[in-house]
């Protein structure tokens, strides 16, 4: 293991006290999950080889859902992706049209990372790297850089949108060249998603077309293209809490989202999507529940339907749906070992024997939960930590015996009435329930 830097050891213990999961410094404390992680190693190779990937990581809440897309967000990056992650929310989903679907793509565009920006906002060093290496082949070719990046981005304008996308990236240049940095942040606003109106567009850029709700998964797919045309291997799309869509009670807003899915869907198996990745993550309910959950969506369903085979111990992890199965409690042992190392360093104060019984308090606590949803068991962990580190004189028996811990219930779903039919959809952002 490489060795663990001040700047990961707070990021980790930070997140960790307060229950989220920690962005940098993951491979310290992973833990199981070895199988899962080797096939979507692969995913990200055969995007990398100009394939497609699809999967839905499925889990209850604080399960491990986040912190294992997050792992597999450092692995694109460490493979050449660029990663473009984001939580859905009632103001961002994948399908609207009171641009909540904008919203989502510009939240995208602003957590956009590469492996030299790996905490999101690296739009404008995409853009830059695509520029100077256009400089660089006018060079050597001695034509001129405009000539060089209309040539690159000629098959832009046979896709959805291209032909303005390829636009901007030469008005970017062109702000490049002439100094004028209002120029340029035009641009990489555009490319954010970031304007409201097409006529602002136009004046500010000469574009007729901006990033609209019905036209998010085109701009992905040509986002994709630009990355790979600035150096990068592919885009792997992240969506977390994807349960917000389960949430809608507008059943013509849920379906809208789903046909979207579908339409993802059906691209990356049918081979149509090149170096693209998804990752989608939800509870079970999101994906099984027959009236509000992807399964309500006949197409769907059919096709994210679990390999009847795979029963009694055996498992197909090819599909598109990836079941986070429970952490053992052996690999609970080996996380908060892991913590501990992270918090007390080589010469932990805290024996083995105290991790046991931390275990063993947890589980007459709130029984298996301890380890099925390990989120609060890892939260009062760390505050165990923190404050034997700051109390020399306290026995770790004495705090583990006074130790409240609840089990986690994960988001409130008291509010999702089934009952509830469908809403107009101008309605669609009245109908989200926290």
């Amino acid at each position: 293991m490489s060795r663990l830097k001040p700047r990961e050891r707070d990021a980790i213990v930070q997140a960790l006290r307060a229950g989220v999961v920690p962005k940098l410094g993951l491979r310290h404390i992973q833990v199981g999950r070895a199988r899962e992680i080797e096939e979507l190693v692969k995913d990200m190779d055969r995007i990398a080889d100009g394939g497609s990937a699809i999967r839905f990581i499925i889990g209850e809440y604080g399960s491990g859902k986040t912190f294992f897309m997050n792992l597999i967000r450092l692995v694109a990056l460490e493979k050449g992706l660029v990663v473009m992650f984001a939580d859905l929310a009632p103001d961002r989903r994948i399908h609207a049209t009171g641009g909540q679907a904008r919203g989502l793509y510009a939240e995208m565009a602003r957590n956009l990372a590469t492996r030299t920006k790996p905490d999101g906002g690296a739009l404008p060093s995409v853009v830059e790297r695509f520029v100077s290496q256009a400089q660089h082949d006018a060079e050597a070719q001695e034509k001129s850089t405009d000539d060089i990046i209309r040539q690159r981005l000629a098959h832009f304008e046979e896709l959805t949108g291209g032909f303005d996308f390829a636009q901007v990236i030469r008005r970017y240049w062109e702000g490049h060249e002439t100094g004028d940095e209002e120029l340029k942040s035009a641009a990489i606003r555009w490319l954010r998603g970031e304007f409201a109106t097409k006529t602002d567009a136009r004046k500010a850029l000469g574009v007729r077309s901006i990033v609209n709700d019905a036209s998010v998964y085109d701009h992905l797919k040509l986002m994709s293209a630009f990355v790979c045309e600035a150096g990068y291997k592919g885009l792997l799309v992240g969506l977390d809490e994807m349960v917000n869509l389960y949430k809608l009670t507008s059943s013509q807003a849920r379906n809208a989202n789903y046909e979207q899915i579908l339409r993802i869907l059906n691209d990356v198996l049918q081979g149509s999507a090149e170096n693209l990745g998804f990752l989608m993550g939800g509870t079970p309910e999101f994906l099984m529940n027959t009236r509000r959950g992807l399964y309500s969506y006949e197409a769907l369903q059919s096709r994210l339907a679990e390999n009847t085979f795979a029963r009694d111990g055996l498992v197909d992890l090819s599909g598109p749906v990836i079941r986070l199965a429970s952490l053992t409690p052996e690999d609970l042992f080996v996380l908060l070992a892991n913590i501990r190392a992270v918090m007390q360093g080589d010469e932990a104060i805290l024996p083995d024997n105290a991790l046991e019984a931390f275990m063993a308090h947890c589980s007459d606590r709130i029984g298996e939960a301890y380890f099925r949803t390990p989120r609060n068991t890892v939260t009062a962990f760390v505050n165990l930590l923190a404050v034997l580190e700051q109390n020399p004189g306290v026995e770790w028996s004495d705090l583990i015996e006074e130790l409240d811990v609840a089990e986690d219930s994960g988001d409130d779903m008291s509010d999702v009435d089934e009952s509830v039919g469908a809403v107009p959809e101008s309605d669609e952002l009245a109908s989200f329930r926290l």
